[in-house]
């Protein structure tokens, strides 16, 4: 006889047919007694269902969610295989996955076994594994010692994808073409930019170009080309090729050369930002609840004795601290901790750094270009401190050092204060002087601090050049390649910076003020005040904005350009609850300048179709002034593939016309997929066959004709979720592994989001073998060669069974047992009618395997 064994794969609702064969105990066990479906009928076989007695599950593939010691942790397919030790099925788990759940492998050098890819878990002490089959959750329980403790929100290195091989693109193009209601002739232009790409491992090629074309000409520009990658030991990432410097302690500039950073993106979030150390003593076991604004920011338990939390997620710029410990006997005791914080500030033992070696690069037109080292660093040392400091040396003609200090002050906020030192070798200041040197100091002050008690927000930074010596890098540059005209404009002798923010129950109002004067004598000031409120549901906004620029010091005749604007907004769901309603605005505007210059204008703004994939905005205008009007009307569909936009508008002197199309492409192993614009990390889903199903979570994207979707922003180097939403989609003739992917993409990488599709028909199937319904518990399977596309499901009450993926014809084997008289196999024909929700009902007769002659 021809005995059947096949390895099967278990998908929800498989599963749940397994739950009802199980009974639950006084000890909550997972248990089941074979005795239970005894019965006075002889003619019903035996069943040989041991391995549900064991506890244990037939071999095979499950999906289920991770649990280590209690807390979630992965999503995945997980392979269990005979253990002849333990009489049942354990999980086989390499080594990679431990790491990936933070299993501390090195300790425990038996793991591995020659020739065993899975790993000897016994090797562990006191570990223990249990699937539970009703919840589709897998339980390890690992002793603490022989867990990896980290902080919150850390992932573990081992998770870090970099990727498939993979070509990338992204475009823009847009034209407008603009004609004069006088009867002239019609200007016309367009712009077009590509940012080609190629994956390859843990390398990133990258370029930008453009190309632009109006009446006067055309000229195509390649903005940067450089090859980057990320080095996981140093939390950093290389660049080569065309780029800029980072900026932070010194200000960005071009430059092609090579340059290393940090990645804070490596970090997690709670060890990103700066947040101070929460410091404290603890009488009992105790738990410490953190709380900022009124909010719970942090919650954890400690043991007796001193604790000290260092993994506190940054929540903003300031907003002290409170600080409650609740003994185990329910006393507590409160204590604050001052923060304000700034964006050079760095947590306690955190650091960051840049070091760039290359060639300054700037606009094409630019002849002068210098040879130059750059670095800088900041490190937190505690206490709220935090240095930093940096240089730049370009070949021998320009200097500058700089060294400062951040510190968190508590209740008086956030101060940093750096000096620069400077010098600088000059082609000329004036035409008519020769090449001299100079030098000079810049010294500079941030400050940030809330007020709680009153709810503002305020931060200031000023910028004071002690000397008309100091040059900045830029102004050095600056100074090589301008022409005989060149002056001090431009060149920075004092800055103030001032914003303030405040909340209050009638509103928000926001100031911001800059003061800036050169060393030409000019100087330039300006004021924006606003403020925002509601009523009901109707919004509305105020602004004021100052500007006046000086062309000297004493200059009588400065030249001023203030205007105010005020805003309301009023959504048409204030007047109906349909839902054609919901998304559709009006709104209306006035504006007016200092010459009593005012401007009038009514707007409507809607979306509308599936997802509001489709956003369009209708305006008219009036000018009090010229008594003219003008209006606008744009239209912007996203779909999966592009975003396009089109638009027409007139005034009183031109008609206008525009269009635009801006989307992404990824070449990969299977083809070409379209996407909306790419980010620098994104995602590859790919379901073979099954089309137009839509990624949760995901506005406007779906499966194209062959399976595929890109989602164009994943974030790298943290865990990002990623699910079909095949409730959402018309799947007719398909089934698919709808579980959620976990992807940790580094930084640039195309990370894959694989699902397991089987194409053929849904049929719920009746089975009778010698007259009698197919046992209970039976398992059934597809006829198929490969294991991929295997279809396996257990038989319920009446001989039932649901399977997909199935040819118009074909064969079914089904073993309630290990010999052969507990096996049969079915020869179907599916109908073509009596389908309903596209499942096809048949009833099929079961027949004993054929004898084996060989």
């Amino acid at each position: 006889m021809s005995v059947i064994t096949r390895r099967v794969t278990f998908s929800a609702l498989q599963i749940g047919l397994i739950i009802l064969v199980f009974q639950r105990c006084a000890l909550a066990k997972e248990y089941f007694n074979p005795h239970l479906l005894e019965t006075s009928d002889a003619s019903v076989p035996e069943l040989d269902l041991d391995l549900f007695a064991q506890d244990t599950v037939p071999p095979g593939d499950y999906n289920v969610d991770v649990y280590i010691n209690g807390s979630y942790v992965d999503t995945r397919t997980l392979s269990f295989r005979n253990d002849a030790e333990k009489s049942g099925s354990q999980a086989c788990l390499d080594m990679t996955l431990l790491k990936q759940w933070n299993i501390r492998t090195d300790k425990y050098p038996q793991l591995s076994k020659t020739g065993d890819p899975c790993v000897q878990l016994a090797a562990i002490p006191d570990a223990k594994e249990h699937l539970d089959i009703a919840r589709q959750r897998y339980e390890l329980s690992v002793p603490q010692v022989g867990m990896l403790t980290n902080v919150r929100g850390y992932v573990s290195e081992e998770r870090w994808d970099e990727g498939i091989t993979a070509g990338l693109l992204n475009y823009s193009l847009s034209g407008q073409n603009v004609t004069p209601r006088d009867g002239g002739d019609s200007d016309s232009s367009q712009f077009v930019s590509i940012q080609p790409g190629l994956n390859a491992g843990p390398w990133r090629l990258r370029n930008y170009s453009t190309w632009n074309h109006d009446d006067d000409g055309q000229n195509w520009d390649s903005v940067y080309t450089y090859i980057s990658r990320d080095i996981h030991a140093l939390r950093s990432q290389m660049v080569v090729g065309e780029s800029n410097t980072q900026p932070g302690i010194f200000d960005s500039t071009g430059f092609t050369g090579v340059m290393l950073y940090s990645d804070t993106e490596m970090l997690p979030d709670s060890q990103q930002g700066f947040a101070p150390v929460v410091r404290g003593i603890a009488r009992t076991n105790a738990e410490v609840s953190v709380y900022q604004n009124g909010y719970v920011i942090y919650k954890t338990t400690v043991s007796p004795g001193a604790f000290a939390i260092n993994d506190i997620y940054p929540t903003g710029s300031s907003g002290d601290l409170q600080v409650v410990v609740k003994e185990s006997d329910g006393s507590e005791h409160r204590f604050v901790v001052p923060y304000a914080s700034l964006a050079v500030l760095q947590r306690e033992g955190q650091g960051r750094y840049s070091a760039v070696m290359g060639k300054t690069r700037h606009e094409s037109n630019r002849t002068n270009e210098f040879n130059f080292v750059q670095a800088s660093a900041a490190r937190g040392i505690g206490a709220g401190l935090t240095l930093f400091s940096g240089f730049i040396q370009a070949e021998d003609k320009y200097t500058n050092l700089l060294i400062g200090a951040g510190v968190n002050l508590g209740e008086l906020g956030a101060f940093s204060l750096d000096i620069s030192q400077a010098w600088a070798q000059l082609k000329k200041k004036k035409a008519s002087e020769s090449p001299s040197s100079d030098e000079g100091q810049s010294y500079r002050l941030r400050y940030s601090k809330t007020l709680q008690s009153t709810d503002t927000t305020f931060s200031l930074a000023g910028y004071r050049y002690s000397s008309s010596g100091y040059y900045s890098f830029q102004n050095f540059s600056d100074n090589w390649n301008e022409g005989d005209d060149l002056n001090d404009s431009g060149r920075e002798r004092n800055r103030f910076d001032l914003s303030i923010s405040q909340n209050t129950d009638w509103g928000t109002l926001a100031v911001s003020l800059i003061s800036e004067s050169y060393w030409d004598d000019s100087r330039m000031d300006s004021l924006n005040i606003g403020y925002s409120n509601s009523i009901g549901k109707l919004s509305y906004f105020v602004n004021y904005a100052h500007n006046k620029n000086y062309a000297s010091e004493s200059d009588d005749q400065a030249t001023n350009d203030d205007a105010i604007s005020i805003t309301f907004s009023l959504p048409f769901s204030a007047f109906s609850n349909d839902e054609q309603w919901q998304s559709v605005s009006a709104n209306y505007a006035v504006n007016s300048d200092g010459d009593n210059h005012t401007t009038h204008n009514l707007g409507l703004t809607g979306s509308m179709l599936k997802d509001n994939a489709l956003n369009w905005q209708a305006s008219e205008g009036y000018d009090s002034s010229s008594k003219k009007t003008n209006g606008n009307l744009n239209v912007n569909y996203q779909s999966s593939y592009a975003d396009l936009s089109t638009g027409y508008g007139y005034d009183e002197y031109n008609q206008r016309y525009s269009y635009g199309v801006r989307g992404g492409a990824v070449v990969h192993s299977k083809g070409v997929t379209l996407s909306r614009a790419l980010n620098e990390s994104i995602a590859l889903v790919q379901a073979p066959g099954v089309a137009d199903v839509p990624v949760a979570g995901q506005a406007n994207i779906h499966t194209d004709w062959f399976g595929n979707a890109v989602i164009p922003y994943v974030r790298p180097y943290h865990i990002n979720n990623v699910t079909l939403d095949s409730s959402d989609a018309d799947i007719a003739n398909a089934d698919m592994d709808n579980m959620n992917k976990k992807l940790v993409p580094t930084r640039g990488a195309v990370v894959l989001a694989r699902y397991q599709t089987w194409l053929g028909y849904k049929s719920m199937m009746t089975l009778d073998y010698q007259g009698k319904a197919v046992p209970f518990g039976a398992v059934v399977t597809t006829e198929d060669n490969d294991d991929e596309t295997v279809r396996t499901n257990i038989v319920g009450d009446d001989g039932q069974v649901y399977l997909v993926g199935l040819q118009p014809t074909g064969m079914l084997h089904v073993k309630w047992g290990a010999t052969a008289d507990k096996q049969c196999q079915v020869n179907y024909v599916l109908p073509e009618a009596r389908q309903e929700n596209n499942i096809i009902f048949y009833r099929g007769q079961c027949l004993a395997m054929p004898v084996n002659n060989g």
